[in-house]
């Protein structure tokens, strides 16, 4: 089994049919490809649902020249300026069309580059089309929004069973061809702990993997008896042991984390400071896809909660 490479880039799909999505999406997308025609677009929704993955797919299919721009690490406008310039006024060697994928852009800072980037936008509409994807469309500019179509990638709970077996193909594919050994009800239950982020599936069977086998033994729940243990550090202002639990409990998706001592506030909580604490929560929850070390942001938040509520 090679791992000098990323699960997540070998087995990106090639073709709309191959992606993982809402059978509308999936329609939506095709119609553009056979019409051979694109507007602006903005992709919207949840990390690792499939927008950077969709807008790749799209202009490979199209066979347009396409670039790539990160906004959360190339955002600088003279960057944007530079990039999108010496791209977008020259017209395609092939005949084809010309995309900027601009990737994260609600990264881009709302007060200097996107006001500026709108000008890209006109200047270049009859060479160049755009797709922006964001996790958070609400930090985009009304300028940006009324410029571009926007596409969310959402999923209905009745369409969830379905994605879910696909995924569940999907995972059992790349474990067999990886000559992964796995136990069909582990990855059943890491995919209802990831989804709808297949990417961070992917990568975390990937990790899972490295141990030659995906067994029960990776999964770390946070049962109720180490949430008790967690709220008895925190109402006796053990920090110590706190910042244990949460360097013991990190392999966990941080939104679950954020809800089950959501959950059980109720039960530890006098009712008077509860308001304030689930302010608090939904404070660090909302900086959590954003932050560079998880640790730190759970030890923080944990810390506010140890300081400023009244326990029972």
């Amino acid at each position: 089994m090679r791992t000098d490479f990323l699960w997540v880039e070998q087995y990106r799909p090639k073709t709309i049919d191959d992606c993982i999505l809402p059978q509308s999406l999936k329609t939506l997308f095709t119609s553009f490809i056979q019409k051979g025609e694109l507007t602006n677009l903005l992709f919207s929704g949840t990390p690792g649902i499939g927008k950077t993955t969709v807008a790749k797919v799209i202009c490979e299919e199209m066979k347009c020249d396409m670039i790539m721009i990160n906004a959360s690490e190339e955002g600088g406008i003279d960057v944007l300026r530079n990039k999108i310039t010496n791209f977008a006024s020259t017209t395609s060697l092939s005949g084809g069309k010309k995309v900027v994928i601009l990737d994260e852009a609600d990264y881009l800072n709302p007060q200097s580059t996107q006001p500026a980037f709108r000008g890209f936008i006109e200047q270049y509409h009859a060479n160049c089309r755009f797709i922006l994807t964001c996790n958070f469309k609400n930090r985009l500019i009304p300028p940006i929004h009324s410029r571009f179509s926007n596409i969310e990638f959402k999923i209905d709970s009745k369409d969830k069973p379905k994605l879910a077996s696909k995924l569940f193909e999907r995972a059992i594919f790349i474990l067999k061809e990886q000559n992964v050994a796995y136990e069909e009800k582990v990855v059943a239950e890491l995919i209802k702990k990831y989804f709808p982020d297949f990417r961070k599936l992917i990568n975390e069977l990937q990790r899972y993997s490295v141990s030659g086998s995906i067994d029960a033994g990776i999964l770390v729940n946070i049962s109720n008896e180490n949430l008790k243990t967690l709220m008895t550090h925190l109402k006796g202002k053990d920090f110590g042991n706190m910042r244990k639990w949460v360097v013991n409990n990190l392999d966990n998706d941080p939104v679950r984390i954020f809800r089950s001592i959501y959950d059980n506030l109720y039960e530890t909580l006098t009712p008077e400071t509860i308001p304030h604490a689930v302010l608090i929560l939904a404070d660090y929850q909302y900086k959590s896809p954003f932050v560079a070390d998880q640790e730190v942001n759970f030890v923080a938040c944990l810390t506010e909660l140890m300081s400023s509520v009244k326990f029972k």
